[in-house]
């Protein structure tokens, strides 16, 4: 038990340290993951004025937050989680599975039947600290994340996934590749140099 508390302690000061933790406070971001995606996007022009798009995992909400103000007000964000997100504005907040049946029906109705430009993906598992288990965990939520994008997304629509790399990692990017014309992968500087965590960006969806 010290041992953890030692590690939790030595966690939380790195933590609030952090720029990325200090800017986005200060910048009124839900959390410093937003940078991320705000490098992605600045360099891929993944989102823009009018796109209808699907948050995944979305809690507490900072790429969500960071999309409703890319997509303006003719566009829309629908951001799912099993935990209940604070409203955000121009976000429609579900809470649910989204590996559930009723969820495509769910994302329908709040996109008033328009089809999906693109699916974000930021989850990550409740690490173990035990790589291998971390590794396989987060592999299993991109396949969720994928099996979702694949069944919602309209044709030339987008998908953006973060996984761990390791075993299965080359499966899954060699997989995407046959669904989608152009896919990348991206290691944004938010990203800690330590982390194993990178963004595939999967363009141009055909069926």
């Amino acid at each position: 038990m010290p041992k953890r508390r030692k590690s939790s302690a030595a966690w939380l000061r790195e933590h609030f340290s952090d720029p990325y933790v200090q800017r986005a406070k200060a910048e009124g971001w839900r959390s410093r993951a937003v940078y991320k995606l705000e490098e992605i996007d600045e360099r891929d022009r993944l989102l823009r004025p009018g796109l209808h798009l699907v948050d995944l995992g979305a809690a507490p909400g900072g790429w969500s937050q960071y999309a409703a103000r890319k997509v303006g007000p003719e566009g829309r964000v629908v951001a799912f989680d099993l935990l209940p997100i604070t409203p955000l504005p121009g976000v429609v907040c579900l809470q649910g599975d989204f590996r559930e049946r009723e969820a495509l029906d769910a994302v329908t109705d709040a996109l008033d039947g328009r089809a999906v430009d693109l699916v974000l993906s930021d989850m990550a598992p409740n690490t173990s600290g035990v790589e291998a288990v971390d590794q396989i965990r987060s592999l299993a939520l991109a396949e969720a994340a994928e099996a979702f994008a694949i069944h919602a997304l309209r044709p030339g629509g987008d998908f953006l996934v973060k996984l761990f790399q390791g075993p299965g990692f080359d499966d899954f990017v060699r997989r995407m590749r046959g669904h989608f014309g152009k896919v990348v992968v991206r290691k944004p500087k938010a990203s800690r140099e330590r982390s194993p965590e990178v963004y595939l960006l999967a363009r141009n969806y055909a069926l």
